[in-house]
């Protein structure tokens, strides 16, 4: 029993650390993965080096995806693809 007690305080350290550092990247990641796999043609995006543009088309040969700005179309992994900014960016305006 006095064995169990001295692990104790270093169980529950990784039961916070796991509900509050680890467990919120893992949905984090799975959140970006299914925005990735979702997007469309057409669709507005933002990378996450801050281009704006607008999806022309997909390259599955190298999981990228073609994007139509206003200075020509670029190709960009779909990893760039940034989930906060692009749905920030497609969210109606409030008018006040």
């Amino acid at each position: 029993m006095d064995q169990i007690q001295q692990f104790l305080p270093f169980i529950l350290i990784f039961v916070v650390m796991y509900f509050f550092m680890i467990r919120p990247q893992m949905q984090k990641a799975k959140k970006e993965k299914k925005f990735a796999e979702d997007l469309k043609k057409g669709d507005r995006i933002v990378t996450k080096s801050g281009l704006h543009g607008k999806i022309f088309d997909f390259s599955e040969k190298n999981n990228a995806i073609i994007i139509e700005t206003g200075a020509g179309k670029l190709t960009y992994d779909r990893s760039a693809i940034s989930l906060e900014m692009s749905q920030k960016l497609n969210q109606p305006v409030d008018k006040k």
